[in-house]
């Protein structure tokens, strides 16, 4: 009876033993079963981010490769705009205004070269004429450099090239406007040199410039109470005088208030040549011979 009790005991021990194993490897099971679905949680996640940011580098990739097309698409709306701008300003009854903004800024490109020059507006003798526009050169160009600002008369492609008569021969005024009320505005003109490629028929967008190199002193641009200078604003006008009058009227002309409509102005120079005509007795007053009016030139 003792050994067997001895066996007992021991049989007991080995199964208290064996049961506390089991009980040890069912939470180490539950243990791993539990980290194990943590595991494939985190595995799903990784699955879902790696999808994801596959997508989204596809989504980059898309992006970058497009840039050049949308670079291409905004220099186009540029292009449209700047076109647009320009219809809405166009010119065609021979004449421009220009008006030049942030002079100073423009100057200071033009001094250190960053931007010799700029251009105008095309603008039109009439509707199925002529193509033109200005050129300047706020800091000076060639010669005239550091000395005056310079300024040029463009002959631009145009659709009625075909029908106009070449070379250009008619004289050209620019006219540098007073903004004090004084009217002591710059007036200059020139008479085209038929010889010079400038007046042909251009064979490109636009022929080489050809005008006033030593149009206005700088130094009376640059001062600080310059008339010709306000808000940092200059205005500058060309004429393409078709119907050859004499340099005093065209003077008389640019005198005039801009504001008003077109035709009125004209008939006040209309009246104006007819009071002068009286005054002489004679028609000489339509025919002087061509002479430059800038004082400054």
């Amino acid at each position: 009876m003792n050994e067997l009790y001895v066996e007992i005991k021991l049989c007991s021990e080995t199964l208290t033993t064996l049961t506390q194993g089991a009980l040890t490897l069912e939470n180490d099971s539950a243990r791993l079963t539990s980290e194990g679905l943590k595991n494939i949680n985190i595995i799903q996640a990784i699955f879902t981010e790696l999808n994801l940011l596959k997508k989204v580098v596809k989504e980059k990739g898309a992006f970058v490769n497009s840039i050049p097309q949308t670079q291409k698409l905004l220099q186009q709306v540029s292009s449209i705009r700047e076109k647009v701008e320009n219809l809405q300003a166009v010119s065609n009854d021979d004449t421009l205004l220009w008006k030049i903004t942030e002079v100073s800024k423009k100057m200071d490109d033009a001094q250190s070269e960053r931007q010799t020059s700029i251009f105008s507006q095309p603008f039109y003798s009439s509707p199925t004429g002529y193509k033109m526009r200005m050129r300047l050169c706020l800091y000076g160009d060639g010669n005239a450099r550091s000395t005056h600002i310079s300024l040029f008369f463009l002959l631009m492609q145009g659709e009625y090239d075909s029908l106009v008569k070449w070379p250009f021969n008619f004289k050209v005024t620019f006219c540098l406007y007073d903004q004090s009320g004084q009217n002591c505005h710059v007036v200059n003109s020139f008479q085209p040199d038929i010889t010079l490629n400038s007046f042909q028929r251009p064979s490109s967008d636009m022929n080489i410039g050809s005008g006033l190199p030593q149009f206005f002193p700088l130094q009376l641009i640059m001062q600080a109470a310059s008339n010709y200078v306000k808000d940092d604003i200059i205005f500058i006008k060309c004429i393409v005088d078709f119907s050859n009058l004499p340099n005093l009227l065209l003077t008389y002309t640019l005198s005039l208030n801009p504001g008003l409509p077109k035709y009125l102005q004209e008939s006040t120079v209309q009246n104006e040549i007819q009071r002068r005509q009286q005054d002489a007795g004679d028609t000489t007053i339509l025919n002087p011979p061509p002479t430059g009016t800038n004082p400054y030139g």
